[in-house]
């Protein structure tokens, strides 16, 4: 395993780690979880990804009933979370989904814990952008959650440059925790934010990237040529919106044409596409997702596929990918 700085941060993280979303409740109960974390960790994952919003906040409870049962050192392993939908929908509950307010922020953070089980998190992420609350207002919240030894480092995900270099300018203004990490999606149909979006941040402000959905909600695995298998993300009710773009037939035909090169290399088409989004330098992490040991094994095998990707294959790459990219 490769471990890499987050941002311009001393934090080391390992180059893939493992998240929870979808799987965690829906597909993963407590003891398939331990069981996959114990592989990830012995196979050198240090970096546990997870979100308030995630089954509900069963995700969170039902890796800190890992963390617990796997009895680990706490300074061996690194979780987070992530704030902004928030767990109670209803109608009237303005302060509590969809905002990152103080009110809301400074609760949060105390229900993540509890469920978690943990004194601290290590890293917390406001989820979305929220426009309707002042960035000042957040930017203070999440510096006293840090100051509060509540957590030890705060980012966004899926924020625009423009709102990551004004949270930082805020931050830096006041002397308070400037935004360390944005975790965007990217893989080879979606680049555009990571690869031209954030570029002038990565040195200004030393933004560090922990990446989600390098499989494309899994199009890049190659399973969806031919429909919706029975059993797999596409197949579930609560992802239903992403089956159009998983059916996608330019990309389905990409995705073929990427298989060979990925059986030149050794691997499967998954561990080239994971492989591929690891080859950025600007990538601390690639957060990968498992339902299974073996899955989780496979995806790790990316590691060996890494070190293959020279210039002539990252062309050979672009050449079927790029055009599709957005």
């Amino acid at each position: 395993m490769q471990y890499r700085h987050l941002g311009r941060s001393g934090l080391r993280v390992s180059a893939l780690s493992l998240g929870s979303w979808v799987t965690y409740h829906n597909q993963v109960d407590t003891g398939q979880a331990r069981e996959m974390m114990a592989a990830a960790f012995d196979a050198g994952v240090n970096f546990f990804d997870n979100a308030e919003v995630y089954a509900g906040g069963r995700s969170e409870t039902i890796m800190g009933e890992a963390l617990k049962a796997l009895g680990w050192p706490r300074l061996n392993y690194i979780v987070s979370t992530k704030f902004f939908w928030g767990l109670d929908r209803s109608g009237d509950a303005v302060n509590r989904k969809d905002t990152l307010n103080r009110k809301y922020l400074m609760q949060a953070i105390d229900g993540s814990l509890q469920r978690f089980g943990l004194d601290f998190i290590d890293l917390i992420y406001c989820h979305r952008p929220d426009p309707h609350t002042p960035l000042e207002e957040t930017v203070r919240a999440m510096n006293d959650i840090i100051n509060q030894g509540k957590a030890l480092y705060w980012g966004t995900s899926e924020w625009s440059a423009a709102d990551i270099a004004a949270a930082w300018q805020i931050a830096d203004r006041h002397g308070w925790h400037k935004p360390l990490m944005e975790q965007p999606q990217y893989h080879l149909f979606h680049r555009e934010r990571v690869e031209k979006e954030y570029a002038r941040l990565y040195e200004t402000t030393g933004l560090g990237l922990t990446t989600w959905s390098p499989l494309a909600s899994g199009l890049l695995t190659g399973k969806y040529r031919n429909g919706i298998p029975e059993g797999s993300r596409g197949a579930l009710e609560n992802m239903a919106f992403l089956r159009d773009g998983l059916l996608d037939a330019k990309k389905n035909a990409a995705v073929a044409a990427l298989e060979p090169i990925a059986a030149e290399l050794g691997g499967t088409l998954a561990q080239l596409a994971i492989a591929w989004v690891a080859k950025n330098p600007r990538v601390s992490t690639v957060i990968t997702g498992a339902s299974s040991v073996a899955q989780l094994q496979a995806n790790l095998g990316a590691m060996t596929v890494l070190d293959k990707l020279d210039p002539d294959v990252l062309a050979r790459i672009d050449a079927l990918t790029a055009p599709l990219a957005g």
